[in-house]
């Protein structure tokens, strides 16, 4: 089932006199219990489509459908409230708040929502306890390995339980190893048959975790594999 749909997206951004057409008429579907990544070279519109699926741009033409509602025909503010309550972010920078401790930092988006300052923190900590920052939470950035800081932005992307999450480029500024580890939790969640991940990568060494790969050229879908083609390949 897809969770997430795309149909006939055409992103055209202005450029002096005339307009430049970033994204070519592309239509995706995001299944559910899937772990699915968008792959191409730099510039080829993935970030463009990322940020379209989630309502953070908004397409020239076409139509974006996630858990039945459609995106595209929302209010701002509307689009705002579908985010926050369906998806989660996990972005190439961690972006953690260096004054506030671990738990705080996942905390913050269930703040943001309005739950009470305890009550989200000890759901945040639940969350960084399930991906092995049990001993952690008390710990600002500065005290935290790069890994540990990706795992703290995973927590605040994970803890109000979104449908969609989604991640550019998650392992680019760390080791194999503890790219490796982040995969896995990655993994993880879109095992879950409600929800489903989407990765921008240009990373190789994490290719084989995805269930679907999407390769993307000149704002255009090339093809799209299935997971024993990708290993096939």
């Amino acid at each position: 089932m897809a969770l997430l749909q795309t149909h006939n997206i055409i992103k055209d951004f202005p450029a002096g006199d005339t307009n430049v057409r970033v994204l070519h008429d592309v239509s995706v579907d995001v299944k559910a219990g899937e772990l699915t990544m968008l792959v191409g070279p730099s510039g080829c519109g993935k970030t463009t489509l990322l940020s379209i699926m989630t309502g953070i741009l908004t397409p020239t033409s076409g139509k974006i459908i996630i858990d039945g509602t459609e995106l595209t025909a929302l209010r701002d503010r509307e689009k705002v409230l579908f985010r926050r309550e369906r998806l989660g972010f996990v972005f190439q920078q961690f972006n953690l708040l260096p004054a506030l401790t671990a738990a705080e930092n996942a905390a913050v988006p269930l703040i943001a929502a309005g739950l009470s300052f305890e009550d989200a923190i000890k759901r945040a900590e639940g969350v960084l306890a399930e991906i092995g920052m049990g001993k952690h939470t008390a710990k600002k950035p500065n005290q935290l390995s790069g890994g540990q800081q990706q795992r703290v932005a995973f927590a605040r992307a994970l803890v109000h339980r979104p449908r969609v999450l989604v991640c550019d480029e998650p392992t680019s500024a760390l080791d194999a190893a503890t790219g490796q580890q982040v995969m896995e939790i990655l993994r993880a969640v879109a095992l879950q048959p409600d929800c489903a991940v989407i990765v921008v990568t240009h990373d190789n060494r994490i290719y084989h975790f995805a269930d679907r790969m999407i390769h993307m050229a000149d704002g255009r879908i090339e093809r799209s594999e299935a997971r024993g083609e990708i290993h096939d390949a």
